[in-house]
């Protein structure tokens, strides 16, 4: 892993900046080019370090969200998960061994519009969807200090 890479993953866990150009204002306060920054995020996305950059927002100020699950047989996984992907707001995508085996999140600005997502999921998928509203929210600090060997 290159040198920026692992500076990038140290000071970014993070403290994304908000800004119109936060990859710009990245490579200001690292000292490279905003085409370096972009090129390592390239890289160490495609190698599988990173699955996703960007903000993590709390829902309920951000709109509404719900945890949903399917019932999909397996022969038929992949073309579902598939048609649930396509909806704006759909994270977290995910199988799952259980009865409910396909697991992802909705997000909307408001209820109003996150249950007529839910309701267009299952006219497209032709599946009920589980809804599980949040009881208690806990945050977790996903931030880890990593020992790089040199």
């Amino acid at each position: 892993m290159e040198v920026l890479d692992q500076r990038l993953i140290d000071e970014y866990q993070k403290g994304l900046p908000v800004s119109s150009r936060p990859y710009l204002d990245m490579a200001k306060r690292l000292n490279v080019t905003e085409d370096d920054i972009l090129e390592s995020l390239d890289r160490l996305t495609k190698s599988g370090v990173l699955s996703r950059v960007g903000p993590v927002f709390n829902h309920k100020k951000a709109g509404a969200s719900i945890l949903a699950a399917m019932a999909v047989p397996d022969e038929k996984m992949k073309d579902i998960a598939g048609r649930v992907n396509a909806f704006d707001g759909v994270n977290h995508n995910y199988a799952r061994e259980h009865e409910f085996n396909l697991w992802f999140v909705v997000t909307a600005p408001d209820q109003a519009q996150l249950e007529n997502t839910i309701t267009a999921i299952e006219d497209a998928c032709g599946y009920g969807v589980m809804s599980l509203p949040m009881v208690k929210s806990y945050y977790l600090d996903l931030g880890f200090k990593i020992q790089w060997n040199q």
